[in-house]
């Protein structure tokens, strides 16, 4: 990286990592899935039962293996695990570098300094990248990987340069283990380079040699996503039982859908228009941005830079839009953001390089634009430059005001109330957004009581449906009994015989249905199910949290 890029990376960082502390420090505002991963970084080091397996297998492992060393500082620093700070770290820097791959993309085609600046500018300051930035969500790291994967295609259908080939591999397989649709980056990447390294080996090259060309390829590019598909996969199994617990355990997304009573679209064609709308709301003029692009470099015969972010990253959303359509995935407007990458890169194709792309080989099938400091400066490419900048410009306002929207911003449309707060008014829109702003508060609460106890360790039983954000904002996660201890079963079966002073109960309704005690005890939230006695109720500040219920264990009896 050049001085140029660490100081962008530094500024773009500590911009979003000072709002991420914001909101984590100052508002208390948590996405459940982020504090999910703190709470599995934190079970691996601080748990009753410290082991690499309590990371789980509901989600690939990358974001909660990057936040273990800075879990590790919770025993001097306790906010790294308690206001998950850890993930606001991890977030804001891999933002910051999605800033910087952009960035990139522009500088190694030497474009004009104004469309550079802009481009970077509107994509960094975008709502949704800024959200994602500071949250502590796995967005962050996923964009960057899948921005740097593009940009080292782009370079490498100029180049032909292995090494390219190479480093694109490692970021999709590095996809792939922070988000499951990274497997379809890596595959459609794959078919593409084939078809590429096939299509411009020598005419009279037979087609054997071709292939074995193409093949070679694919394997840089696509092995260490295959690699890590099958080592996570047989890890989990070989631990679990299920190769793909995201799909078949009862913790899965497959079964919060159910538990939920499903992703809140009744019929395909509406689930297709709503997906429809949520892309509108995140790139609106993103078709006119392709269709400009592609007939300027239709007609200078260099397509293969644009078709590598369409078909990599058009991928991606088009597998969200069919995943959602089918039923198998909730519409959550974050699902959809790569396609705020794909309008950015698309922008920056529209004009010509003005130079070679760097390479530290030159391939022997090198297909490089002539060289021209002059290139795209004439009044057409001028024009084409404006329109495609301006187009990419629009999402900005257009996506601001669209997760304002409860129905299709459900997860960010409260944080208007963070930006414009507006602490006096009694209209419903701003006591929604306040009380969403509230999840997590009921239990961070409970966190406060059981910590005020000073138990000892195994004390407090509890499922992670809902209780990892009790045991995560815990400044004594020890004194919970969670289910990635290894003898969570036999205490679940015997906690007073096991010296467990309090369970936590949820409803057996929705995704507290698969709670492990409400499994065990069926009766446990309406009486303590003859084994407990209440001693407290919670009733949840937060929008779509359960209330929750405090049993004492009975004395073990003969």
């Amino acid at each position: 990286m050049t001085r140029r890029s660490v100081a962008l990376w530094l500024v773009v960082w500590l911009a979003y990592l000072s709002f991420g502390v914001y909101l984590a420090v100052g508002v208390h505002a948590y996405f459940g899935d982020s504090l999910a991963r703190v709470q599995a970084a934190q079970s691996v080091l601080f748990s009753r039962d410290p082991h690499l397996a309590a990371i789980g297998f509901i989600f690939t492992p990358l974001t909660a293996l990057v936040q273990l060393p800075l879990t590790a500082l919770s025993v001097w620093w306790p906010q790294m695990t308690t206001d998950a700070l850890s993930a606001a770290i991890m977030s804001s820097a891999f933002m910051a570098g999605a800033v910087v791959q952009v960035s990139g993309v522009a500088r190694d085609r030497a474009l004009p300094p104004a469309m550079t600046v802009i481009v970077t500018l509107v994509f960094a300051l975008n709502p949704m990248i800024v959200l994602y930035g500071a949250n502590g969500m796995s967005e962050a790291p996923y964009i960057f990987f899948l921005a740097w994967a593009v940009r080292r295609l782009i370079r490498w259908v100029d180049t032909d340069d292995v090494h390219e080939l190479i480093v694109a591999g490692i970021a999709l397989g590095l996809a792939y283990l922070t988000r499951y649709d990274g497997a379809v980056a890596a595959f459609v990447a794959g078919c593409f380079v084939a078809f590429v390294t096939y299509r411009r080996s020598e005419k009279a090259v037979g087609r054997r040699l071709r292939a074995q060309r193409a093949l070679l390829d694919v394997v840089l590019v696509a092995s260490p996503s295959l690699l890590a598909f099958i080592v996570w996969a047989i890890t989990s199994w070989l631990i679990t039982g299920q190769a793909f617990a995201q799909f078949t355990s009862q913790y899965g997304n497959t079964a919060i859908i159910d538990q939920s009573g499903g992703t809140g679209s009744a019929t395909g064609i509406e689930a297709l228009r709503f997906s429809i709308t949520e892309l509108l709301i995140l790139a609106p003029l993103y078709l006119v941005l392709f269709v400009l692009v592609a007939w300027v470099r239709i007609r200078r015969h260099r397509l293969y830079p644009l078709a590598v972010p369409v078909l990599i990253i058009g991928a991606v959303v088009a597998f969200q839009v069919l995943s959602y359509v089918r039923g198998t995935t909730f519409g959550f407007l974050r699902f959809y953001m790569t396609i705020i990458l794909l309008a950015a890169v698309t922008a920056l194709l529209a004009t010509p390089a003005r130079r070679i792309e760097p390479y530290r080989r030159l391939g022997p099938r090198a297909s490089l634009p002539q060289a021209n400091p002059r290139a795209g400066r004439g009044w057409r490419y001028g024009v084409i430059g404006t329109v495609a900048v301006l187009a990419f410009v629009v999402g900005l306002p257009v996506t601001a005001a669209g997760m304002t929207s409860p129905k299709y911003a459900p997860q960010e449309f409260a944080y208007r109330s963070v930006v414009a707060p507006k602490p006096d008014s009694t209209e419903k829109r701003y006591l929604d957004e306040a009380r969403v702003l509230r999840s997590f508060s009921t239990e961070r609460a409970l966190a406060e009581y059981l910590d005020s106890l000073h138990l000892p360790d195994g004390s407090v039983l509890t499922d992670t449906v809902y209780g990892f954000a009790v045991v995560v904002q815990s400044r004594h996660p020890k004194q919970f009994v969670i289910p990635s201890d290894q003898d969570f079963d036999q205490i679940l079966n015997e906690p007073a015989r096991f010296g467990v002073r309090f369970l936590l109960a949820v409803p057996r309704a929705g995704r507290g249905s698969s709670d492990a005690l409400n499994i065990r005890y069926p009766t446990l939230y309406d009486n303590g199910d003859q084994i407990s006695t209440l001693v407290l109720e919670a009733r949840n500040q937060g929008a779509n949290m359960p209330n929750w219920r405090v049993y004492e264990v009975n004395p073990r009896t003969s």
